[in-house]
């Protein structure tokens, strides 16, 4: 028995060393390089930054087009002194009030719809360029979430402006 054991651990010794010489030997293959064709050809996959980007355009532009924009704001004042100007001072008090209050009323849903609807277009762009991209690469959730933000808030943006602008919401008052 006592040669049974010793046999053991000579086989175990031989084993362990062919391991250790095996390893040796797939370390120096490891180490050749790589040709210079093959690092060529590895081409890098989009990242998917211009299409976050683009979602995040989209859902901020919603955001706008619901809340009004500095722009807005100053093509109102800009119409507001308009109708001041062109209004006479002997005109009646309907007229007056459509050209000081309402065509600023109306500039302001016009921007407003303006945002809404560029919101609208990147959006649904941003929700479609998958379809025209690399066969099989997927569009990351979140992505498709905040795209769906922004064509849902231009949507709301644009019927909101629709209503602004035909007086149906907060209209002019009457003038008698």
């Amino acid at each position: 028995m006592a040669t049974n054991a010793v046999d053991e651990t000579e086989a175990t010794e031989a084993t362990t060393d062919e391991k250790a010489v095996d390893t040796t030997k797939s370390d120096e293959v490891t180490k050749t390089e790589v040709p210079a064709e093959a690092a060529e050809t590895k081409e890098e996959a989009p990242s998917g930054v211009g299409q976050g980007a683009a979602a995040v355009v989209s859902a901020a532009l919603g955001v706008v087009s619901l809340t009004g924009s500095w722009l807005g704001t100053v093509a109102a004042a800009r119409q507001n002194l308009i109708g001041q100007l062109e209004t006479a001072q002997n005109a009646d008090v309907a007229k007056q009030i459509q050209a000081v209050y309402g065509d600023a009323w109306q500039t302001t849903a016009l921007w407003g719809g303006f945002f809404a609807l560029v919101a609208l277009v990147v959006g649904v762009v941003t929700l479609a360029r998958p379809a025209f991209g690399t066969p099989g690469r997927i569009q990351a959730p979140w992505i498709k979430s905040v795209a769906w933000a922004g064509v849902a808030l231009g949507v709301i943006g644009l019927f909101l402006a629709v209503l602004k602008y035909t007086g149906i919401l907060l209209g002019l008052p009457s003038a008698s």
